[in-house]
């Protein structure tokens, strides 16, 4: 089959309809309930991650050396880092639970539906 042969079959499969099985359906429901946690606890786990290496760096005194407050400056950004990376993983379950009660009544339809089949 000749590259373009395979350039036409690509551009011809976006542009056909998408396959609607249940099947598919029921994974694109569980990732509507997993992926908005998912994003939240990695954008605001980084962030929490960065306020906690400022706060190190303040502390030890590798920015902002010539401050006389560097190291209790450090010591309190460290802590508001520690707090912020200690409460990602409950917020995390708690926005999981949030969706999963969401969506659990279409997704226990849809798998009955296809375990009865």
């Amino acid at each position: 089959m000749t590259t373009e042969m395979k350039t036409v079959e690509k551009i011809r499969d976006y542009y056909a309809e998408k396959d609607t099985s249940k099947i598919n359906q029921l994974k694109d429901l569980d990732k509507r309930v997993k992926r908005p946690a998912q994003i939240f606890a990695y954008v605001f786990g980084s962030v929490a991650s960065l306020i906690l290496g400022a706060g190190m760096c303040f502390a030890m005194k590798v920015i902002g050396a010539t401050l006389p407050f560097a190291m209790p400056l450090g010591i309190a950004i460290g802590l508001l880092g520690i707090l912020l990376v200690s409460i990602n993983y409950p917020l995390y379950k708690g926005i999981l639970k949030a969706r999963k009660n969401k969506y659990s009544k279409q997704i226990l339809e849809l798998s009955d539906d296809i375990l009865n089949k």
